[in-house]
């Protein structure tokens, strides 16, 4: 069992042991020198910019549960997807998750707003990296150049303490 009151750092946390609570995927429509954004109404990271995703169900593959999510989030299919990378995440207060990032080079139908995100697209070169997650200016990159990644992260609260990113 992880004693999250002590973890500060990378090196706090036996990562071959590690465990996420949760199991979730991000999903990224690239087209045309932009990328599908989302402002989160709720849930983790309200507030803040993101790809669209979630949390797996239960039996759910993380292709699945991406494509799910961003149906439901903003009324769109993706296609022609592809796995980038993998994000661990652990917070101070315990809470953790281990993320699936997938790139999509396209999307049939219109993004629109739901209950839970707001669709916007964004330039690729002018992604609004200062309202997003700390950790996102230091991968997002590599997904857009294409470059397989796996990341690890220690957060407490919206404020970055520690990473490492393998390419």
């Amino acid at each position: 069992m992880l004693d999250s009151s002590s973890v500060r750092s990378l090196n706090d946390i036996h990562w071959p042991t590690w465990k996420a609570k949760d199991l979730a995927t991000l999903l990224f429509v690239v087209r045309g020198g932009e990328v599908l954004l989302i402002r989160k109404k709720r849930g983790l990271g309200a507030g803040k910019i993101n790809g669209p995703g979630g949390r797996l169900h239960a039996g759910e593959t993380p292709l699945e549960a991406a494509i799910r999510e961003v149906e439901e989030e903003v009324c769109v299919t993706p296609h022609d997807i592809r796995e980038c990378g993998e994000l661990r995440f652990q917070f101070v207060d315990g809470y953790s998750i281990h993320v699936h990032v997938f790139r999509a080079a396209g999307c049939s139908g219109e993004p629109s707003e739901t209950a839970e995100a707001i669709p916007f697209w964004a330039p690729v070169d002018r992604v609004p990296y200062d309202e997003m997650w700390a950790d996102d200016r230091i991968w997002l990159p590599l997904m857009f150049e294409g470059r397989p990644f796996s990341g690890r992260f220690v957060f407490d609260g919206d404020a970055m303490l520690d990473h490492a990113l393998d390419v």
